[in-house]
Protein backbone atom coordinates (compact mmCIF):
# COMPACT_ATOMS: atom_id res chain seq x y z
CA UNK A 1 0.00 0.00 0.00
CA UNK A 2 2.92 2.27 0.63
CA UNK A 3 4.76 1.60 -2.60
CA UNK A 4 1.22 2.23 -4.47
CA UNK A 5 0.34 5.49 -2.65
CA UNK A 6 3.96 6.48 -3.49
CA UNK A 7 3.90 5.57 -7.35
CA UNK A 8 0.38 7.41 -7.33
CA UNK A 9 1.76 10.53 -6.23
CA UNK A 10 4.53 10.33 -7.82
CA UNK A 11 2.62 9.84 -11.39
CA UNK A 12 0.39 12.94 -10.31
CA UNK A 13 3.35 15.28 -9.81
CA UNK A 14 5.48 14.06 -13.27
CA UNK A 15 2.38 14.40 -14.99
CA UNK A 16 2.10 18.33 -14.24
CA UNK A 17 3.88 20.68 -16.79
CA UNK A 18 5.74 23.94 -16.09
CA UNK A 19 6.92 26.14 -18.46
CA UNK A 20 10.81 26.80 -18.17
CA UNK A 21 12.74 29.90 -19.41
CA UNK A 22 16.37 28.47 -18.64
CA UNK A 23 17.09 31.04 -15.84
CA UNK A 24 15.48 28.14 -13.02
CA UNK A 25 17.77 27.50 -10.29
CA UNK A 26 15.27 24.64 -8.64
CA UNK A 27 14.16 21.70 -10.35
CA UNK A 28 10.55 20.87 -11.30
CA UNK A 29 10.46 18.55 -8.14
CA UNK A 30 10.73 21.43 -6.31
CA UNK A 31 8.80 23.67 -8.03
CA UNK A 32 5.66 21.31 -7.48
CA UNK A 33 6.37 21.10 -3.78
CA UNK A 34 6.65 24.89 -3.62
CA UNK A 35 3.48 25.14 -5.73
CA UNK A 36 1.91 22.76 -3.37
CA UNK A 37 3.21 24.34 0.13
CA UNK A 38 1.87 28.03 -1.16
CA UNK A 39 -1.36 26.52 -1.68
CA UNK A 40 -1.40 25.54 1.54
CA UNK A 41 -0.35 28.28 3.04
CA UNK A 42 -2.69 30.26 1.12
CA UNK A 43 -5.61 28.39 2.79
CA UNK A 44 -4.45 28.26 6.41
CA UNK A 45 -3.34 32.43 5.99
CA UNK A 46 -6.83 32.82 4.82
CA UNK A 47 -7.88 31.16 7.53
CA UNK A 48 -6.33 32.89 10.05
CA UNK A 49 -6.62 36.34 8.68
CA UNK A 50 -10.13 37.17 10.41
CA UNK A 51 -8.62 35.40 14.00
CA UNK A 52 -5.12 37.20 13.45
CA UNK A 53 -4.68 39.93 10.80
CA UNK A 54 -0.96 39.50 11.78
CA UNK A 55 -0.53 35.99 11.44
CA UNK A 56 -2.56 35.85 8.19
CA UNK A 57 -0.11 38.52 6.82
CA UNK A 58 2.96 36.31 7.29
CA UNK A 59 1.28 33.73 5.96
CA UNK A 60 0.35 35.48 2.55
CA UNK A 61 4.22 37.00 2.71
CA UNK A 62 5.39 33.23 2.96
CA UNK A 63 2.73 32.21 0.06
CA UNK A 64 3.97 34.60 -2.11
CA UNK A 65 7.57 33.16 -1.64
CA UNK A 66 6.45 29.63 -2.42
CA UNK A 67 4.03 30.16 -5.43
CA UNK A 68 6.67 32.00 -6.91
CA UNK A 69 9.28 29.68 -6.65
CA UNK A 70 6.71 27.44 -8.20
CA UNK A 71 6.06 29.53 -10.97
CA UNK A 72 8.93 30.97 -11.68
CA UNK A 73 11.41 27.93 -10.76
CA UNK A 74 13.78 30.74 -9.36
CA UNK A 75 14.32 30.57 -5.77
CA UNK A 76 16.09 34.07 -4.75
CA UNK A 77 17.42 32.84 -1.27
CA UNK A 78 19.25 30.13 -3.37
CA UNK A 79 20.26 32.88 -5.93
CA UNK A 80 21.77 34.81 -2.96
CA UNK A 81 23.44 31.41 -2.25
CA UNK A 82 24.61 31.29 -5.12
CA UNK A 83 22.85 27.50 -5.39
CA UNK A 84 21.52 25.45 -8.38
CA UNK A 85 19.48 21.82 -8.01
CA UNK A 86 18.32 22.03 -11.02
CA UNK A 87 20.66 19.68 -12.59
CA UNK A 88 21.46 16.85 -9.57
CA UNK A 89 24.35 15.14 -10.27
CA UNK A 90 25.10 11.65 -11.79
CA UNK A 91 27.56 9.14 -10.18
CA UNK A 92 30.14 7.52 -12.04
CA UNK A 93 31.70 4.36 -10.53
CA UNK A 94 34.67 2.53 -11.87
CA UNK A 95 36.47 -0.05 -9.95
CA UNK A 96 38.74 -2.89 -10.92
CA UNK A 97 38.45 -6.24 -9.39
CA UNK A 98 40.40 -9.46 -9.44
CA UNK A 99 38.56 -12.61 -9.03
CA UNK A 100 39.79 -16.31 -8.99
CA UNK A 101 37.57 -17.74 -11.50
CA UNK A 102 38.05 -18.78 -15.39
CA UNK A 103 36.91 -15.98 -17.47
CA UNK A 104 34.02 -17.69 -19.33
CA UNK A 105 32.59 -18.46 -16.24
CA UNK A 106 32.83 -15.41 -14.69
CA UNK A 107 31.48 -13.49 -18.23
CA UNK A 108 28.32 -16.22 -18.13
CA UNK A 109 27.45 -14.84 -14.30
CA UNK A 110 27.63 -11.41 -15.65
CA UNK A 111 25.92 -12.10 -18.69
CA UNK A 112 23.23 -13.88 -16.87
CA UNK A 113 21.74 -10.05 -15.26
CA UNK A 114 18.98 -11.80 -12.86
CA UNK A 115 22.12 -12.59 -11.19
CA UNK A 116 23.37 -9.45 -10.56
CA UNK A 117 20.50 -9.10 -7.03
CA UNK A 118 22.99 -12.11 -5.85
CA UNK A 119 25.46 -9.98 -4.56
CA UNK A 120 24.81 -6.25 -5.24
CA UNK A 121 22.36 -4.67 -2.70
CA UNK A 122 21.47 -2.07 -4.36
CA UNK A 123 19.57 -4.04 -6.77
CA UNK A 124 16.60 -5.59 -5.84
CA UNK A 125 15.95 -7.93 -8.92
CA UNK A 126 16.78 -7.94 -12.74
CA UNK A 127 14.50 -9.52 -14.80
CA UNK A 128 15.52 -10.73 -18.06
CA UNK A 129 12.34 -10.03 -20.50
CA UNK A 130 13.95 -11.04 -23.43
CA UNK A 131 17.64 -11.73 -24.93
CA UNK A 132 18.77 -8.15 -24.71
CA UNK A 133 16.17 -6.31 -23.21
CA UNK A 134 15.91 -6.15 -19.11
CA UNK A 135 13.75 -5.03 -16.13
CA UNK A 136 15.90 -3.19 -12.98
CA UNK A 137 14.37 -2.54 -9.86
CA UNK A 138 16.91 -0.80 -6.98
CA UNK A 139 16.55 -0.92 -3.42
CA UNK A 140 15.61 2.59 -1.93
CA UNK A 141 16.79 3.83 1.85
CA UNK A 142 13.52 2.38 3.95
CA UNK A 143 12.14 1.14 0.85
CA UNK A 144 9.57 4.25 0.42
CA UNK A 145 8.88 3.13 -3.60
CA UNK A 146 10.61 1.28 -5.94
CA UNK A 147 12.92 2.65 -8.71
CA UNK A 148 12.59 0.75 -11.85
CA UNK A 149 13.69 0.91 -14.98
CA UNK A 150 13.77 -0.92 -18.51
CA UNK A 151 17.65 -1.57 -19.68
CA UNK A 152 18.99 -2.81 -23.19
CA UNK A 153 22.46 -4.64 -23.76
CA UNK A 154 24.20 -2.18 -26.03
CA UNK A 155 27.41 -3.77 -26.77
CA UNK A 156 28.31 -7.54 -26.60
CA UNK A 157 31.69 -9.56 -27.56
CA UNK A 158 31.63 -12.79 -25.85
CA UNK A 159 33.85 -13.87 -23.23
CA UNK A 160 35.25 -10.14 -23.07
CA UNK A 161 32.81 -7.22 -23.26
CA UNK A 162 29.15 -6.12 -21.92
CA UNK A 163 27.66 -3.01 -22.10
CA UNK A 164 24.00 -1.88 -20.86
CA UNK A 165 21.83 1.41 -20.87
CA UNK A 166 18.80 2.33 -19.66
CA UNK A 167 16.04 2.71 -22.11
CA UNK A 168 14.42 5.98 -23.21
CA UNK A 169 12.36 7.84 -21.19
CA UNK A 170 13.37 5.55 -18.03
CA UNK A 171 12.79 6.89 -14.51
CA UNK A 172 16.67 6.42 -13.93
CA UNK A 173 19.07 6.54 -16.87
CA UNK A 174 21.74 4.23 -16.37
CA UNK A 175 24.73 2.49 -18.00
CA UNK A 176 27.14 0.36 -17.46
CA UNK A 177 30.23 -2.02 -18.92
CA UNK A 178 32.28 -4.82 -18.26
CA UNK A 179 35.68 -5.77 -19.40
CA UNK A 180 37.10 -9.59 -19.04
CA UNK A 181 40.46 -10.06 -19.25
CA UNK A 182 42.15 -13.48 -18.01
CA UNK A 183 44.87 -12.70 -15.18
CA UNK A 184 48.44 -13.78 -16.55
CA UNK A 185 48.65 -17.34 -14.64
CA UNK A 186 45.19 -17.89 -16.95
CA UNK A 187 43.63 -18.84 -14.07
CA UNK A 188 41.58 -15.53 -12.63
CA UNK A 189 39.78 -13.08 -14.11
CA UNK A 190 40.40 -9.09 -14.51
CA UNK A 191 37.03 -6.87 -14.41
CA UNK A 192 37.31 -3.47 -15.01
CA UNK A 193 33.71 -1.87 -14.51
CA UNK A 194 31.82 1.31 -14.96
CA UNK A 195 28.68 1.73 -14.03
CA UNK A 196 26.84 5.04 -14.03
CA UNK A 197 23.77 6.08 -12.54
CA UNK A 198 22.12 9.52 -13.54
CA UNK A 199 19.29 11.13 -11.48
CA UNK A 200 16.18 12.88 -13.31
CA UNK A 201 16.57 16.32 -13.22
CA UNK A 202 13.29 17.26 -11.70
CA UNK A 203 10.68 14.55 -12.84
CA UNK A 204 10.28 13.03 -9.56
CA UNK A 205 11.57 15.82 -6.72
CA UNK A 206 14.79 15.81 -5.09
CA UNK A 207 13.80 13.01 -2.57
CA UNK A 208 14.83 10.62 -5.62
CA UNK A 209 18.08 12.74 -6.38
CA UNK A 210 19.03 12.58 -2.59
CA UNK A 211 18.75 8.39 -2.94
CA UNK A 212 22.03 8.89 -5.27
CA UNK A 213 23.78 10.90 -3.23
CA UNK A 214 26.02 8.99 0.05
CA UNK A 215 24.77 5.81 0.85
CA UNK A 216 23.78 4.89 -2.85
CA UNK A 217 27.03 5.75 -4.33
CA UNK A 218 28.78 3.56 -1.21
CA UNK A 219 26.38 0.64 -1.97
CA UNK A 220 27.12 0.74 -5.90
CA UNK A 221 31.40 0.43 -4.52
CA UNK A 222 31.29 -2.41 -2.26
CA UNK A 223 28.77 -4.20 -4.19
CA UNK A 224 31.64 -4.38 -6.82
CA UNK A 225 34.18 -5.21 -4.69
CA UNK A 226 31.72 -7.68 -2.98
CA UNK A 227 31.92 -10.06 -5.98
CA UNK A 228 35.30 -10.84 -5.20
CA UNK A 229 34.24 -12.63 -2.26
CA UNK A 230 30.90 -13.90 -4.23
CA UNK A 231 33.28 -15.34 -6.28
CA UNK A 232 34.71 -17.83 -4.08
CA UNK A 233 31.58 -18.66 -1.99
CA UNK A 234 29.61 -22.15 -3.17
CA UNK A 235 26.82 -20.69 -5.19
CA UNK A 236 29.03 -18.90 -7.58
CA UNK A 237 31.11 -22.45 -7.77
CA UNK A 238 27.94 -24.15 -8.51
CA UNK A 239 27.01 -21.77 -10.99
CA UNK A 240 30.25 -21.98 -12.80
CA UNK A 241 30.62 -25.80 -12.00
CA UNK A 242 33.75 -25.60 -9.83
CA UNK A 243 34.67 -27.74 -7.25
CA UNK A 244 33.17 -27.24 -3.90
CA UNK A 245 34.89 -27.64 -0.98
Amino acid sequence: MKNELSHQILDRLTSVGLNTTGNENIDKGERIISMIAGGWLLYKSLKNTGKSPILGLQGSAATGLMLYRGVSGVCPIYKKLNKDTSDPGAISITENIVVNAPKDKVYAFWRDLSNLPKFMTHLKSVEEINDTISLWTANTPGGLVDLNWKAAITREETGTYLGWQSLEDAMIVNAGKVEFKETLNGTGTELHIEIDYFPPAGSVGRGITKVFNGIFERMIKEDIQRFKTYAEETDFKQFAGLTVD
